[in-house]
């Protein structure tokens, strides 16, 4: 039987983001993380204390993720940006063999560590991305997948037998079986189609039951869907641009969403107030913990 879960009575913060993507949660500090993409701003807000900053790059950035021992894994532009304790770039990782023309996307972090991100064509042309793999330590970025369109939600089941991955071209969340212990993903198959009337499928968060939730762009909702692929759950937003989401809080039991309000106009603005702004929600599930990149 499917739920239909209460919305959100308004917004954790209003940050007016143009298209606030890649929320992560960093349980050491207990702070929650996201990106604005066009404005290439990254977030941080600290729920306990509403402690809310941002810091300015000059270019893109999509996701953020923790790293072990403190510092950040930004993924921008052209590259992986890691960050120190201190906010210093540490290293800059580029991506080989992606075109000119083409951008990070959403990024995720594996049961044993690695860093995973997709790419995609600024003007999203269709096949010019690809998903890529990064192993802790010194290493170059593996392609996994290639003639993707518009990589975006990556997560994985709660054993790590499974790695979901979302390519909003394709209007699916697909399914892989991943190996942890080497990080090899096979088998790519459709896993859920979204109908068209329901949205674009985005970003992704795995709870702790295995069951996944999928932000749907210009759909105005997120959906659970459980291990077996039935859709259980909808949780209704206030705003249509609705772009990813993540487990948060002390114990992961709020969901985070984070939404956009690109391309729209005074009278749509108008009718959504609160377009990107970001939410959150108890939907009576935990998520489980992120690993933070280690390298």
């Amino acid at each position: 039987m499917m739920r239909v879960l209460p919305a959100p009575t308004g917004p954790v913060l209003r940050t007016g983001d143009q298209l606030g993507e890649g929320p992560a949660w960093d349980g050491v500090r207990g702070e929650l993380l996201w990106v604005d993409i066009l404005r290439g701003r990254l977030h941080r807000y600290t729920p306990a204390t509403g402690e809310f900053s941002h810091r300015q790059f000059g270019h893109a950035v999509s996701a953020v993720l923790p790293r072990a021992g403190g510092g950040l894994a930004v993924a921008a532009h052209h590259g992986v940006l890691l960050l120190d304790a201190d906010g210093e770039v540490e290293r800059t990782i580029t991506v080989p063999g992606e075109p000119e023309s083409n951008r990070l996307g959403d990024a995720g972090v594996d049961p044993a560590g690695r860093l995973w991100f997709g790419t995609l064509d600024a003007e999203m042309l269709p096949g010019r991305g690809a998903l890529h793999r990064l192993a802790p330590g010194p290493s170059v970025p593996e392609r996994v997948l290639d003639r993707t369109s518009v990589a975006n939600g990556i997560g994985w089941s709660p054993d790590g037998s499974r790695m979901y991955f979302v390519d909003s071209a394709t209007r699916r969340i697909d399914v892989l079986d991943f190996d942890p212990a080497t990080g090899e993903a096979r088998d790519r198959r459709p896993w859920v189609s979204i109908e068209d009337e329901a949205g674009v499928p985005d970003g992704l968060a795995v709870d702790a039951e295995g069951g996944v939730w999928v932000a749907l762009w210009r759909g105005g909702q997120i959906r659970r869907y459980d291990a077996g692929a039935r859709h259980d759950a909808t949780l209704p937003l206030p705003v249509r641009q609705v772009t990813s989401c993540a487990f948060g809080g002390p114990a992961l039991d709020r969901l985070y969403v984070t939404t956009g309000r690109v391309e729209m106009d005074g009278r749509r603005l108008a009718a959504e107030p609160d377009a990107g702004s970001v939410f959150a929600a108890d939907v009576g599930v935990c998520g489980r913990p992120v690993p933070p990149y280690p390298g």
